[in-house]
């Protein structure tokens, strides 16, 4: 099962590599890796999704409160938090396919960022799921350069 942990940090050098540097230490992969500032200049957020059972996520997030840097960690549920991805894909297109891929775009809501002659680059972002069907649907053409974040998430209950 995917668990996706909103982790509050210090805003200090290296403390990002603590941070993974824990779930290395005990086996565990992490899926997803995000990292930013937050409206604290001096507080970080980390979203990090890893797979695993209740019991690994439960030592996973005691073990990180642990951590000196580590101010907060909360499991965000799929049904009580939002959680978005941004994919970046560069599209080589001519005149016979552009509008087809065009059309795409404009199902999903993706924006066209940029076009040349022979390419255009799309911006798009959504849930994993979201992002995982855009790219279905665009593979069929070559794709020439594709960028995607980890998923970034905020909790859509009241705070604790």
């Amino acid at each position: 099962m995917k668990y996706t942990l909103s982790i509050l940090v210090n805003n200090h050098p290296g403390v990002m590599s603590h941070v993974s540097g824990l779930f290395t230490r005990r086996g565990y992969n992490i899926d997803s890796i995000a990292v930013g500032v937050t409206e604290n200049p001096e507080i970080s957020c980390m979203t990090i999704v890893v797979r695993g059972d209740d019991n690994i996520v439960n030592q996973v997030m005691n073990q990180l409160l642990k951590l000196p840097d580590v101010l907060r960690v909360k499991d965000l549920h799929f049904l009580e938090s939002v959680t978005r991805e941004l994919i970046l894909l560069n599209v080589k297109v001519d005149d016979s396919i552009r509008m087809e891929v065009i059309s795409i775009c404009e199902v999903f809501s993706a924006k066209i960022i940029d076009v040349t002659k022979d390419s255009l680059v799309i911006e798009y972002a959504g849930n994993s799921r979201q992002v995982n069907a855009l790219i279905s649907m665009i593979k069929k053409f070559e794709i020439i350069e594709m960028a995607r974040t980890g998923s970034i998430a905020l909790s859509v209950q009241s705070s604790d």
